[in-house]
Parts: C-alpha cells; structure tokens; sequence
C-alpha cells in the first residue's frame, strides 16, 4: 500500500473514529442518568477520572517511544524495533504494576470520598469492573499502537477502536434494556475493550519479526523524559476538575460538569484535528532555519486556529444550555442542569485551550521543553490552587474558573515566548489577533442570542444551531476578509487546490 493511500485510510479512519466517538459519548451518558440516575452517571465519571490520572504517570514517554520507532522503521533495522519495543514494553508494564496497586488503593479510599451515598461493595466493584480495559491497555496494548502508528498503519487502530466503541454502545444498550446493574454494563464494555490490544497483538506476530525480549546494552528510547512539564500539565487540565468536585462536592455536580464537558471536549477535539501534521512540518522548518517558511507557515497557522476558535466557541456558547436541556430532557434533576453561568466560563477556558495551540505546537516542534517546563507548572498550580480553593463556595463555576485563569495564563505566556524567543517578533501581533478575536465572539454571540427562538426538542435545536452557524460563518468570513485579506485568500487557494503564490 503506498504512503497516498495511507495517509488517506488514516485521515478517513481517524475521522470515522472522532464522529463515533462524540456520537457514543453523548448516547451512553444519557441512558445511564435516564436509567440509574445523575448520582450513577457522576460516580462513573468520578471513576474514570482517577483511573485516567495513572495517565500521569506516562510523563509524556509515550510521544517518545513513538518518534524512536520513526528512523528504525523507514530503515527497515528491526533490531533497533525490537530494541525499542522491548524498552517500551519494560516501562509500560511498570505502569501496569503501579495502576494494579493504585486500583487497590483506590477501592479502599474512593468509598470514603466526598458524599457517597453507596454501599463500599458497590463503588470497589464498580472500579474493578471498569479498571479491567485500563490495565490491558497499559500492560501490553499500549506499545502495539505506537507501533503501528508509527509505520503509518494506525488506520488498523483506529479500526478497532471503531468496532469495539460500537460493540460496546450495544452491549450497553442490551444491558440497560435487560435492567442489569452499572457493574455489569462496565465489566461488559470493559470485556470488549479487551479485543483491542488482543487483535493488534494478533496483527503484529503475523506480518512482522518483533524480538519482545531483546538484550539491549544502550538505553534505545533517548530523551525518555522530556515534555515532563507538558505531559503533567494536560494530565491536570483533563482530571483536576472532576478529581477536585468528587473529593468536595456531590456526584449529581460530577454529573452536570462531565454532561457540559462532553460538549465541550467534543467541540475542542474538532478544532484540534487543524493541527494534524503542522508540528512535523514547522520542526522541519526550524531545524533546517528556513525563518521566512517557519514564519509564514506559524502566521497562516495562528490565524486559521484562531478563525475556527472563533467560529467554532461562540456557536457552542449560544447553543450548550438549550442543547443540554434538550439532551437531560424531564429526568428528577433537571433543574440541576440548567447552568447558564457555568456553561459560559468553562466554555470561554476551552476556547483559550484552543487558542494556546499553534504556541503549544511551535514549542513542541522547536524541542523548547526545558526552557518553557516553568509556563505549564505554573498554570498547573494555578488550576488546582484556585479550583480547590473556590470550589467550596462556588461550586461547579469555581473549578471552571480555575480552569478558565490557568489557560489564560498558559497562552498569554506561551505567547509571549514564541514570539520573543522562537520567530523573533513583536508581540503586539498576538494582542491585535486576541483584541479581534474577542469583538467578533462578542458579536456573534449578541447577535446570535437575539434571534435564537425556543427549544424544547433536537428538531428545533438542530434548526438553531444551523442558523447560528450560518450567521456566525457569514460573520467571521466578512470580518476576516476586511482585516486579514492575505490569510483568507491563501485558505481560498488550499481549498480548490491551486498552487500557493510566492509571497
């Protein structure tokens, strides 16, 4: 199969996996808290959260390994391969060990968290059953995928993250509509997630020689821990929230925050996907000290994330309240889920997410990770200080202000280092674009809410959300086409494939 048709089965493949991914993510939680309630949809969320914290523990190695297999691969040295996935698989099975004596740990302290209104048995069982498919993952799973990625085949793992998402949003289903407890609708998905790490193991032994237990005498994954600072602070933006409401508050507030966060989270992952590709392409640049390319190449990158930031988070704080009312519809809680307040904040905190990335990506590609490690710890101390710190007196918005304060300290700094440090410019060139950014948001949205009519099911919200996205499209294009006239005929020029002029 040639490199084309690769790079389109992973681009195809990768896209099929987001969509079903949002769609699953939206079903499934809606059933649980239609089902068992709010109190079971947060003890869940809550569940997850700290199992996903073992993430922690990666320290950014996994992004590592994977670039260590890039030069053995293109040169057909297997033995090199064979070096590195032994190295991978030794480090990822300590992880292994470590989240089987965390799970332990957890099932006695997690009981006693917060105002937990189950039994012990219920919460151990229920973390049993869901910690299955994270120990499969981190014992022998992990690497396989790496590899495959690695040799532009991560298509076959996307593919089966496809299959058993489906599989898995059936068996639910099937276990809901047969009454089954929560533990065993968990211990039924976990099983099929299981498949995963079973298949691509399969996969692996048949069409390639990969020694597992290889003798090496030099460590072959170099830099082992580099990114530490980066890898700790995105640990932190994904699990300090729900960690910091399950300890200090209820799991029907876990539940609200994790229904807003599938919005939102769904909403950053689409904007994220611009960034596919970029950072090896500006890397080159830098390496090679082509400045006029690396400079170009970052503007017109800046401007497009901004644009669909814009674009893409006015439309979300327009329409994530009617939409989530929709979504909960009559359950006994409803009234719980109408924060209007808090949908504004944690919005406006993923949108300065968003907006960090092309400085995120140029850091990154620029191997600057010593030198801004103090950017990401700061931001990270600023998220957990605050959200537990105004987390008992306001709730659900204190975490989302801590949120919101630790992104717009992490861009505004990373920001500032990019353009000092790295493309050597004035930095009035990022205040301009936020000072833009933020007129046409606040536009859109004023506009957008004065014609924004009742919703009171998905037919009528679907018809409102096309048209906030019609006014809002209309809006960003006019208004990026009179201040930023050379970035949008150069998308025009991407867009029916035309070669790009000289600038």
């Amino acid at each position: 199969m040639n490199t084309e048709k690769r790079l389109y089965l992973n681009t195809i493949t990768a896209l099929a996996n987001q969509v079903v991914l949002l769609i699953t993510g939206f079903v499934i939680p809606r059933l649980i808290i239609e089902h068992y309630g709010s109190d079971v949809n947060g003890i869940v969320n809550s569940i997850k959260q700290f199992l996903q914290i073992i993430a922690f523990l990666e320290l950014g190695v996994g992004a590592v390994v994977q670039s260590s297999l890039y030069s053995p691969i293109a040169n057909n040295n297997f033995h090199q391969v064979s070096a590195v996935m032994t190295s991978g698989v030794k480090f990822f099975r300590k992880i292994g060990f470590i989240l089987f004596v965390y799970v332990v740990i957890l099932c006695f302290l997690f009981p006693n968290m917060g105002n937990n209104n189950h039994s012990s048995i219920y919460s151990i069982t229920l973390i049993l059953a869901i910690s299955i498919s994270y120990f499969a993952q981190y014992y022998f799973g992990l690497m396989d995928s790496f590899f495959l990625t690695a040799t532009q085949k991560g298509y076959i793992v996307y593919f089966l993250q496809i299959i058993t998402m489906i599989l898995g949003a059936i068996i639910t289903v099937l276990c809901i509509e047969f009454d089954f407890s929560i533990q065993v609708v968990q211990l039924s998905v976990s099983i099929i997630y299981l498949m995963r790490p079973f298949f691509m193991r399969m996969y692996l032994n048949k069409h390639y020689k990969i020694n597992r237990h290889l003798k090496y005498k030099t460590e072959p994954i170099k830099q082992k821990w580099n990114g530490i600072a980066q890898h700790i602070a995105a640990v932190c933006l994904d699990s300090t929230d729900i960690v910091v409401l399950t300890i200090f508050s209820n799991y029907l507030t876990v539940s609200v925050y994790s229904v807003y966060s599938l919005v939102v989270s769904g909403v950053r992952a689409i904007i994220t996907s611009a960034t596919q590709g970029v950072m090896a392409l500006l890397g080159e640049y830098w390496a090679k000290k082509q400045d006029n390319k690396l400079n170009a190449t970052f503007e017109y990158f800046e401007w497009l994330i901004n644009a669909l930031a814009v674009l893409g988070w006015s439309c979300t704080l327009v329409l994530i309240v009617p939409f989530v009312k929709v979504y909960i519809g009559h359950v006994t809680d409803y009234k719980y889920y109408v924060q209007p307040m808090f949908a504004i904040i944690i919005t406006l905190a993923y949108a300065f997410h968003t907006l960090r990335l092309p400085y995120n990506v140029m850091i990154l590609a620029g191997g600057k990770y010593k030198e801004t490690q103090s950017i990401y710890i700061w931001s990270t101390i600023i998220n957990i200080f605050l959200s537990v710190f105004l987390v008992i007196k306001l709730g659900l918005i204190g975490v989302a202000i801590g949120t919101l304060l630790s992104m717009l300290y992490q861009t505004v700094q990373m920001a500032n280092y990019v353009y000092r440090q790295l493309l050597r410019k004035e930095i009035k060139i990022f205040v301009k674009q936020i000072i833009f950014d933020v007129l046409i948001f606040t536009m859109i949205v004023m506009i957008n809410m004065s014609i924004i009519s009742d919703i009171n099911n998905y037919l009528q919200w679907i018809l409102n959300a096309l048209i906030t996205f019609l006014v809002s499209f209309i809006i960003v294009v006019i208004a990026n086409l009179i201040f930023y006239k050379k970035n949008m005929k150069r998308l025009q020029m991407k867009i029916f494939n035309k070669r790009m002029a000289k600038k």
